[in-house]
């Protein structure tokens, strides 16, 4: 997906199969991004990264005497791995325990996983609530949330193509979500709404008009027919 969230990337971090560092071939451990801008200035594209910290590495070892040759620094490399990719790179560490304040050990993961668990599942409860009641304000609510998981808003934007109405059309056409799934999502959910309510978008202006109507009340534009009626015959047009 082109967006996700913080938690959309660790519970995806923490669900995978652990990749192993290219150089020495061990089990690479998950490791918390800085909040602050590293290194360039445009941070790594992502929260959470594999990184291997093991001191045999070849990688590391021989990094250091690489960047005092060529550089003058004391300094050498960790290899990482970008989450749910095969696309490994390295990054510059400047001693020993380096970066090592960042690791997330299999014991935070556990917790962590189990607490991103419970937090979706609580949710998806309330949702499920918000559908009995048809409280589709606040399935809304939750789907135009940036900061909720893709997981939850997915599940919104089902939710929404059965209880909403047409008031919700235009605020979900306001949003830029940015994500081609949850995009096609979407449009086959309004397509729901438009069923039930027997309307459609103007193509001029874009507003909510009658399925049936014939021209735009709103910009007066004249609108396509889904089916075309045949013209009425006169006595003359008739076959004897």
């Amino acid at each position: 997906m082109s967006f996700e969230t913080k938690e959309d990337v660790l519970l995806q971090v923490l669900t995978q199969k652990r990749p192993k560092c290219t150089y020495c071939g061990k089990k690479m451990r998950i490791w918390e991004v800085p909040q602050f801008p590293f290194e360039d200035g445009l941070g790594w594209g992502t929260p959470y990264l594999f990184v291997c910290f093991n001191n045999r590495c070849p990688m590391y070892e021989q990094g250091w005497d690489n960047i005092r040759r060529n550089y003058g620094r004391h300094a050498s490399y960790r290899c990482i791995c970008y989450p749910g990719s095969n696309t490994y790179a390295c990054m510059a560490i400047f001693s020993q325990n380096g970066a090592t304040g960042q690791i997330i050990d299999d014991e935070i993961a556990t917790a962590k996983l189990q607490a991103l668990k419970t937090a979706i599942e609580r949710k998806i409860s309330f949702l499920e609530d918000c559908f009995a009641a048809k409280d589709w304000q606040s399935v809304l609510k939750v789907l135009l949330d940036p900061i909720e998981q893709d997981i939850i808003r997915i599940k919104a934007v089902d939710l929404i193509g059965e209880i909403g109405t047409t008031e919700a059309i235009e605020p979900i056409r306001n949003k830029n979500f940015g994500n081609g799934f949850l995009l096609k999502k979407i449009e086959k959910s309004l397509g729901k709404i438009h069923e039930r309510f027997s309307t459609r978008e103007c193509p001029f202006c874009s507003e909510i008009i009658r399925k049936k109507a014939k021209a735009c009340k709103y910009c007066g534009g004249v609108l396509p027919v889904s089916e075309k009626i045949p013209p009425k015959q006169g006595i003359f047009d008739r076959q004897s």
